[in-house]
């Protein structure tokens, strides 16, 4: 297991769950850390306006955020990886009824986070609800969350749009609270911790329009317009919690690798050669053994990635590997993300694709991030009110 190793007054420390000589927080929290996003019922409420004011305009507008598809490279694989622990599971939540095509079962679960990042763009990464005892918990990559190219803590206005296509929130807008990472990903850059749980606020769905006087109008803090001397704002309603709404997957740790997984994201940059055979609208999946082998890739400090045969290309990333995938349940475990891309053959196309080991590291920062409410920011009457 790699440990990243720092100097403290001579001596060398490492970090992580059993090392010593970290800061008080990063200790007390078993080398987790976590970062707030909206902090008030308000600032969760106008960050839900800022995405869906003028029919999901900024929704719509955002682009898949990774590294350029031109950094794309090989990476290197070699040895295999040791658990740190016992293998361990988390059972999914809210099977759904199978369609009737043979076809993959899409999950509720899976979706679209939207952010914006340190450049002041509108962006979205894949990622999957994920189960928790408060039902309000979303997995991703952690460069999903973290803002490496600013050094910010996490970035701005992020939420969890499940289901997401062309504008459309069709289970709700979920604000994210607090982003739980590992402290080697937040402080180092570390993509071999590459993952990150988000707690989120219950949903919000807007429902239609209401005339009110200037002085409510002025209180209110959604989407509104003043027209012909009229007033009138966007009601909401609590979609309630998002694990209710579209379940759960499971959670998997310390598993052998081999393994087949199937895994699920929104594609859609161009491969390094210029083609771009995605769109990003429309959610796709790949399904094959994991590679047995340690993947390593200096530029990104890895050393101990999974990897898997899948020829889909940046905008997948944060999406959820799934462990034992039932196609009638539509739902498996997550036993990864996807992290990084690769041309393994050297045709300037993406074939491969990576993912942080989830091992028991991991699964502290996922039950971290567990113990976490998040609670309601519509209110009674369906306003978001300042």
């Amino acid at each position: 297991m790699k440990r990243i190793l720092l100097p403290v007054g001579g001596a060398v420390v490492a970090t992580g769950l059993l090392a010593a000589g970290l800061s008080a927080t990063a200790q007390a929290d078993g080398g987790v850390s976590h970062d707030p996003m909206a902090g008030s019922n308000s600032q969760a409420a106008s960050i839900a306006s800022f995405w869906i004011a003028s029919n999901g305009a900024a929704l719509r507008q955002a682009t898949q955020y990774t590294w350029d598809s031109k950094e794309v490279r090989k990476v290197v694989s070699k040895g295999g990886y040791d658990p740190d622990g016992r293998p361990g599971m988390t059972a999914p939540t809210g099977a759904q009824k199978a369609g009737a095509s043979q076809n993959v079962n899409l999950p509720k679960s899976i979706g679209k986070v939207f952010f914006v990042d340190g450049s002041g763009k509108f962006r979205w990464c894949s990622a999957t609800s994920i189960q928790s005892g408060n039902r309000n918990l979303v997995a991703t990559a952690g460069h999903c969350v973290y803002d490496t190219d600013s050094n910010r803590d996490t970035l701005s206005n992020w939420v969890f749009v499940p289901g997401y296509y062309q504008g459309k929130a069709p289970w709700g807008i979920y604000v994210g609270k607090q982003a739980f990472t590992h402290y080697d990903f937040d402080n180092y850059e570390d993509y071999d911790r590459d993952y990150a749980f988000v707690t989120v606020y219950n949903g919000i769905q807007f429902d239609g329009v209401k005339q009110v006087d200037r002085k409510d109008f002025e209180r209110f803090s959604g989407p509104k317009r003043a027209w012909g001397g009229h007033y009138y704002i966007l009601l909401s309603k609590d979609a309630g919690r998002l694990g209710d709404a579209v379940g759960g997957q499971g959670f998997a740790w310390n598993q052998p690798t081999g393994k087949f997984v199937r895994t699920f994201g929104y594609p859609a940059a161009p491969h390094p050669d210029g083609s771009k055979p995605y769109s990003g609208v429309t959610p796709k999946h790949c399904y094959g053994k994991t590679t047995a082998k340690a993947v390593g890739a200096s530029w990104l400090k890895i050393e101990e990635h999974v990897g898997l045969k899948c020829a889909v290309t940046p905008g997948y990333d944060g999406g959820p590997w799934l462990l034992n995938y039932s196609n009638a349940k539509r739902l498996g475990y997550v036993n990864g993300v996807t992290s990084t891309f690769a041309d393994q053959d050297g045709n300037d196309r993406i074939d491969y694709i990576t993912s942080p080991y989830f091992d028991g590291e991991t699964a502290a920062v996922y039950k971290a991030a567990t113990n976490f409410p998040s609670g309601k920011i519509v209110g009674p009457n369906g306003e978001l009110y300042k």
